[in-house]
């Protein structure tokens, strides 16, 4: 039987992780890892460190989805390179455990609804931006961004769900525009997206 390492997240160094820390411990995990960092930074030695040290027939527990996550695809890009790598996940305060066939299933469905959510926000911002050049605000190819494009390409890049080619070609520009921008080094922000992006994509190319 493999064994159970947690891992505990708290948004700031004042903040007490002793709640997580105890119930993953009671939980039998023999080890707990614990990060003071934002969760939507992507930046998280400790958890690095955890994922790192799980071997096959390990689990990984975590208090609250949340802990883990710092989105919903994020938890489910996660939990998916931990089953290829035949390690568990579980979540105590939601009662899953990804070694049972029920956890299986509510992964699953998460994924399911990461997908739809994702196709959605494509779908309305494709529509958006179409109906603004409709009424002349935008038209054919703009060498450059215009307010409104700005700030949809700063949401979409910090929604970290598609990468900055994908956000150019929603937009109708080049990634030196997107770069441009965000007012960040190029290749800063192509190895940011892609970490973030990168399995996705894969997974998307793979199976279309």
């Amino acid at each position: 039987m493999g064994s159970l390492l947690g891992y505990a997240r708290v948004s700031t160094a004042e903040q007490d992780a002793a709640v997580q820390v105890d119930e993953l411990t009671a939980a039998g995990c023999y080890r707990v890892y614990t990060d003071h960092a934002s969760g939507t930074l992507d930046r998280r030695p400790e958890l690095d460190a955890v994922l790192a040290q799980l071997r096959p027939g390990d689990s990984l527990v975590v208090w609250r989805l949340d802990r883990l996550g710092r989105s919903l695809r994020h938890l489910i890009d996660t939990v998916t390179s931990l089953d290829e790598r035949q390690v568990g996940f579980r979540s105590l305060r939601e009662d899953i455990d990804t070694t049972t066939a029920g956890g299986r299933l509510v992964f699953h469905l998460f994924g399911a609804l990461a997908q739809c959510e994702r196709e959605i926000i494509r779908d309305r911002t494709v529509a958006g931006l179409a109906a603004a050049r409709a009424r002349g605000r935008m038209g054919g190819r703009p060498s450059k961004l215009n307010a409104d494009q700005v700030r949809t390409a700063r949401r979409l890049y910090d929604e970290r769900e598609l990468t900055v080619e994908e956000i150019g070609r929603i937009l109708g520009v080049s990634r030196t525009s997107i770069y441009r921008a965000l007012g960040r080094d190029g290749s800063a922000v192509a190895t940011s997206v892609a970490t973030s992006a990168g399995t996705s994509t894969a997974r998307r190319e793979a199976s279309g």
